[in-house]
C-alpha cells in the first residue's frame, strides 16, 4: 500500500518536478518541429489535465472529471454531473464556491457544525469542504471557504464515489462531491482588472493576468488576485478576504502538465451564527438582523499547491503523476445560540485554533487496446492523502448568557477558561489520518463504441489516530480496509442520446463503540466497526441537441450507520435516499441561455434503533427543490444582457420524530450586464440583486449528521462591478 507521510513533501515535489521537466523537454523537442503552427487544444478522452470543451451558451462544459477515469464527455460518462465555467462565475459575480453551486438544482448550500465552513448537500447528504478536490486531489483546498475568483471550473459529481475518487478524508461525500479546476491562460491571453461594491459597504477588486508563450503557445502562465473588505448586508458583520493564485501549464503533443500555488486569508468579524432550536422553530427574524456578538470572529489562512502531469508514452499508453500540499491555520471565537420558540436565546463562548498539514498524491496509467471486436480503456491508479491536525479549545461557563433573536443584546465577552483542551497559542497534534488506495478499471466498448461498460474496483485502507489535547499522548487508533466495486454502463441509442446506469458505493470510517449510549452500557465498548458502506443504484438518460442539453436520472442511495442492538454497538442502521433529478442547460435559441432543473428526494430512516422513528424522513432533506436560471441578450441593445434566477426549496424536517419542520422558501435573483468599448478598451458593467424581495427565512437545517441547527438565508444584497480588459 502506497502511503505519503507529511515529512515527504519536499521529496514528492522534487520527484514530480523532475518527471514533469523531463517530459516537457521531450514535448518541446517535438513541438519545435512544427513551430509555424499554433497548437490547438487537444481534448484527450480520459485526460487528467486537458479539460472538456465549453458547451453552447458558455455556462457549463460538455463534461468533467470522473475521478481516476479523468475528464469525460457527459454523453460517455456512466455517472451524472455538471461542470460550471469561469464565464458563469464572472457573470454572476460569485464570491464562493457555494455561490456557484446555487445554480445546481441537485445541490443546496449550508454551513458547518459549530463553524462557518461551507457545506454542500448533494442528493440529501452533506459534503464538507474538506472532502472536495483540487484537480482530483483530496485535502488540498482551504477548509472553510474557497474563493470562486481563482477557479476555471466548478465540477459537481453526483452520487456515491468511493471507487471514482477514493474515500473522502473528512468522512462525507456519500451523495456526491465537487472538483475545482484553477484558472488556465487562454490562447488569446487575458489582462483584466475589476472593481466594485457590494451592500452594505463591501468593496471588492480583482486582477487577472494570463499569457501563453512558446512557438506554439504551449506554455501558459496565469496570476489572479481577489480582495474584499468592509461591511456585509448583515448588520455589523464585516468581512475581509485576500486570495491569490499563480498557475502554469504546458500543452504539448505528448506531454501535458499544470502547477498551481494559492494563498487565501478569509476573516469575518461578528458573523451571524447558526441557531439550534430547543423545540419548535422560531420565526426567522428580519433578514439583516445579526444576533451574533461583536467579539466573535472566524479567521482562516491557507497556503496550498498542486502539480499534475501526464505523458503519452505511446499512442495508446498514458501515465500520470500528481501531488499536492496544504498548510493552514484557523482561529475562531464563537457563541452559537440555542433558541426557544419565542426567540429567547442562550449561548456561551467557544474558542478554538486549528493547524493542518496535508499531503496528497495520485499516480496512474491509462492504456487502450482491442481484443477482437471489443475495445478496452484500462486505468490503474494509486492514491493517498495524509493529514496531521493540531487543535486546542476553550469554553466559557455552560450556564451562558441570554439574548433575543429579534432584539439582540450585546454582552461583554465572558472568560473562556471554564473548560479547556490544549494551548490555544501552541496547539498539539490531536489527529492523524491516512487514506490510501489502489484502483483498477476497464471500460469495454462494443458495437462501434455504442455500448460502453465500465468495471472497476478499489482497495482502500483508512487509518486514523487521535491524541490527547493536553499531553499529546495517543488516545485512540482506528485502522481498517475495504473493497469498493463499481459498474457503469452507457448505451448510445443515437449519437446525441445516451442511456446510462451505474452501481457505486460510498465509504466512511467506521465508528468506535462508546462506553455508553443513552445511559445504556455498551457491551462492545472500544470495538472499531468496519468502514460504513453506502450503496447506490442509478439509471438515467442524457440528450444533446448541440446547443441545448437535458438529463434525467433516478437513484437510490442506502447509507449504513451505527445503532445499539441488545446493548451492542452495531452498523445495522440505514438511511435510504431515493430520488429523481432533471436538469437542462445550453442556448436553445441565439441569445437565450437556460440552466437549472428540479430534484425530488424521498429520504427515509430505516432499521432505526429500537424501531423509533422507523420510516420517518431524515433531517434537513426537502422532498422537492428546484433552480432555474435564464439569460437574454437583448436584440435591440447590443451588449446588454438580462438574467434571472428562481430558487425553491421545500419543507425540511428539523427532528427525526418529524414533529417540527421548516417552511418552504423561494428567492428571486436578478442581474444585468452591459459590454461597452471605452477608448477601444472592452469594459463590462455588471449589476446584481440577490433575494430581490428581501425574504426572511431559514434556508437549511442540519448539515451535519444528527444535528438540526438552522442557517438563515442571505438578505437582499446589491452588487455592482466594472471589469476592463486590456
Amino acid at each position: 500500500m502506497w502511503k505519503v507521510k507529511s515529512g515527504k513533501v519536499t521529496l514528492l515535489f522534487a520527484a514530480a518536478t523532475a518527471i514533469l521537466a523531463h517530459g516537457a523537454a521531450r514535448a518541446q523537442d517535438s513541438s519545435n518541429q512544427s513551430a509555424t503552427e499554433t497548437l490547438k487544444p487537444i481534448v484527450v478522452e480520459g485526460s487528467q489535465v486537458e479539460l472538456t470543451e465549453t458547451y453552447a451558451g458558455g455556462q457549463v462544459a460538455t463534461g468533467g472529471r470522473a475521478g481516476l477515469l479523468g475528464n469525460l464527455d457527459f454523453l460517455e460518462s456512466p455517472f451524472s454531473g455538471s461542470a460550471y465555467t469561469q464565464e458563469l462565475i464572472e457573470n454572476q459575480q460569485a464570491d464562493s464556491i457555494g455561490d456557484v453551486l446555487k445554480n445546481d438544482p441537485t445541490v443546496r448550500v449550508a454551513k458547518g457544525f459549530g463553524n462557518f465552513q461551507e457545506v454542500y448537500v448533494i442528493r440529501g447528504f452533506p459534503v464538507y469542504s474538506d472532502d472536495i478536490t483540487l484537480n482530483g486531489l483530496y485535502g488540498i483546498l482551504p477548509r472553510q471557504f474557497v474563493s470562486a475568483g481563482l477557479m476555471e471550473r466548478v465540477e459537481v459529481f453526483r452520487g456515491a464515489n468511493a471507487f471514482i475518487n477514493g474515500a473522502a478524508p473528512g468522512g462525507s461525500a456519500v451523495g456526491g462531491t465537487v472538483n475545482l479546476v484553477p484558472k488556465r491562460a487562454p490562447d488569446e491571453g487575458i489582462r483584466s482588472i475589476t472593481g466594485g461594491v457590494e451592500s452594505d459597504s463591501q468593496f471588492l477588486g480583482a486582477l487577472d493576468l494570463g499569457e501563453r508563450f512558446g512557438p506554439s503557445k504551449e506554455w501558459g502562465l496565469r496570476f489572479n488576485a481577489v480582495g474584499r473588505d468592509g461591511e456585509t448586508a448583515i448588520d455589523d458583520e464585516e468581512r475581509s478576504l485576500l486570495a491569490t493564485s499563480l498557475g502554469t501549464d504546458f500543452a504539448g503533443e505528448r506531454f501535458r502538465f499544470s502547477v498551481d500555488l494559492g494563498y487565501q486569508d478569509n476573516r469575518i468579524d461578528s458573523p451571524r451564527p447558526q441557531v439550534t432550536p430547543l423545540g419548535d422553530v422560531p420565526d426567522a427574524p428580519d433578514s439583516t438582523t445579526n444576533y451574533g456578538q461583536d467579539w466573535t470572529y472566524t479567521d482562516e489562512r491557507q497556503l496550498f499547491g498542486a502539480v499534475r502531469g501526464e505523458l503519452d508514452v505511446t499512442d495508446h499508453v498514458t501515465v500520470w503523476l500528481a501531488g499536492g500540499v496544504r498548510d493552514g491555520d484557523e482561529a475562531n471565537v464563537l457563541a452559537n445560540p440555542s433558541a426557544a420558540a419565542d426567540g429567547s436565546l442562550t449561548a456561551y463562548r467557544f474558542d478554538n485554533t486549528r493547524e493542518d498539514s496535508v499531503v496528497s498524491g495520485d499516480a496512474g496509467m491509462r492504456g487502450e487496446f482491442r481484443t477482437g471486436p471489443v475495445g478496452h480503456r484500462v486505468v490503474a491508479s494509486v492514491s493517498a492523502t495524509h493529514l496531521e491536525s493540531k487543535n486546542a479549545y476553550a469554553f466559557s461557563s455552560f450556564s451562558g448568557f441570554s439574548s433575543n433573536l429579534y432584539n439582540p443584546v450585546d454582552v461583554a465577552a465572558p472568560d473562556a477558561t471554564f473548560f479547556t483542551g490544549g494551548d490555544l497559542d501552541n496547539p498539539l497534534k490531536t489527529e492523524e489520518t491516512t487514506n490510501s488506495s489502489v484502483a483498477l478499471a476497464d471500460t469495454l466498448s462494443f458495437f462501434d463504441d455504442r455500448l460502453l461498460t465500465t468495471l472497476g474496483v478499489r482497495y482502500q485502507q483508512i487509518e486514523t489516530k487521535t491524541f490527547d489535547y493536553n499531553t499529546g499522548a495517543e488516545a485512540s487508533s482506528y485502522s481498517d480496509e475495504a473493497i469498493t466495486p463499481a459498474l457503469g454502463i452507457v448505451y448510445k441509442a443515437m449519437p446525441n442520446l445516451s442511456l446510462y446506469g451505474n452501481y457505486a458505493e460510498a465509504l466512511q470510517p467506521g465508528e468506535i463503540a462508546p462506553a455508553t449510549s443513552g445511559g445504556t452500557a455498551i457491551s462492545n465498548a472500544g470495538e472499531a466497526l468496519e468502514p460504513f458502506k453506502s450503496e447506490q443504484i442509478e439509471i438515467g438518460v442524457k440528450y444533446d441537441l448541440g446547443t441545448f442539453g437535458a438529463t434525467a436520472s433516478v437513484f437510490s442511495i442506502t447509507q449504513q450507520n451505527a445503532i445499539v442492538e441488545n446493548q451492542a454497538y452495531k452498523a445495522n442502521g440505514e438511511q435510504r435516499n431515493q430520488g429523481i433529478e432533471l436538469t437542462v442547460f445550453g442556448e436553445p435559441m441565439e441569445g437565450v441561455r437556460l440552466l437549472g432543473g428540479v430534484t425530488f428526494i424521498d429520504a427515509e430512516l430505516e432499521k432505526t434503533e429500537g424501531g423509533t422513528n422507523e420510516g420517518n424522513k431524515a433531517i434537513g432533506v426537502p422532498e422537492f427543490q428546484g433552480t432555474f436560471l435564464a439569460e437574454w441578450d437583448l436584440p435591440y441593445v447590443e451588449g446588454l444582457t438580462l438574467d434571472g434566477r428562481v430558487t425553491y426549496t421545500g419543507e425540511q424536517y428539523v427532528n427525526e420524530a418529524n414533529t417540527v419542520e421548516l417552511d418552504s422558501w423561494a428567492t428571486l435573483d436578478l442581474g444585468v450586464r452591459y459590454v461597452a468599448h471605452l477608448y477601444e478598451v472592452p469594459v463590462t458593467f455588471r449589476g446584481r440583486v440577490d433575494n430581490v424581495t428581501d425574504e426572511s427565512y431559514w434556508a437549511s437545517t442540519g448539515g451535519y449528521p444528527g444535528a438540526n441547527y438552522l442557517i438563515q438565508g442571505r438578505p437582499r444584497t446589491f452588487m455592482l462591478t466594472m471589469t476592463a480588459k486590456f
